[in-house]
């Protein structure tokens, strides 16, 4: 394979957008480009446009802030969902990994993100007070925790648990099936299934 050092114009400048995305190097990149250079044309555009839909079409949920096309998101819709049960995660990715599971058939909030301070990620910047306003709204009885098990995640559990036990209502926390300082969305689903089902009170 060439170096991409080699490469000026459009395949340098394709190669370095997808560096820009997690866990894509150069070499990854470099490769991705060779592949779609060898492609039909059309597959390339199917690709251009699906990506352009991705940001045209898709936005926030108004009640969970989960990822959707329609507002609200056809889970916060569905009457079958159980009303009394809310599981907080940190992104909307992980809404994903949980429903793989088939395991939980309430509803979920989006934080946004976790506590971290040396990222200057404090609770203002999540999505907190939309929770517990939600909270006064919609008087679930329980709040399933499920924050990834790092430190990040331990200490937006532990904030949360605090901030929520006077609201007369279950405060949960997902069990640990899961890997301390893994991602939700790299469990597997017999994994998540388990933490779920063996859920504490905090």
């Amino acid at each position: 394979m060439p170096s991409s050092g080699n490469i000026a114009g459009p395949v340098q400048a394709l190669i370095n957008e997808f560096t820009k995305l997690p866990t894509v190097g150069q070499k990854t990149a470099a490769r991705l480009v060779f592949y779609l250079l060898n492609r039909p044309r059309h597959e390339a555009q199917s690709l251009s446009e699906a990506i352009l839909a991705v940001k045209d079409k898709v936005r926030f949920c108004s009640t969970c802030f989960s990822l959707t096309e329609h507002d609200p998101c056809d889970i916060c819709t569905d009457e079958r969902r159980d009303p009394h049960s809310i599981c907080v995660v940190a992104e909307a990715k992980d809404i994903y990994a949980i429903e793989r599971t088939g395991a939980f058939s309430g509803r979920y909030h989006v934080l946004g993100g976790l506590i971290s301070p040396m990222d200057g990620i404090g609770t203002e910047q999540l999505r907190v007070k939309e929770l517990v306003e939600r909270i006064g709204l919609e008087h679930p009885s329980e709040i399933i925790l499920a924050t990834n098990p790092n430190a990040e995640g331990e200490a937006t559990a532990l904030y949360l648990s605090r901030l929520l036990q006077p609201l007369s209502l279950t405060v949960t926390r997902l069990a640990y099936g899961l890997p301390i300082g893994g991602d939700l969305d790299y469990a597997d689903e017999v994994t998540l299934a388990k933490a779920l089902e063996g859920r504490q009170k905090l």
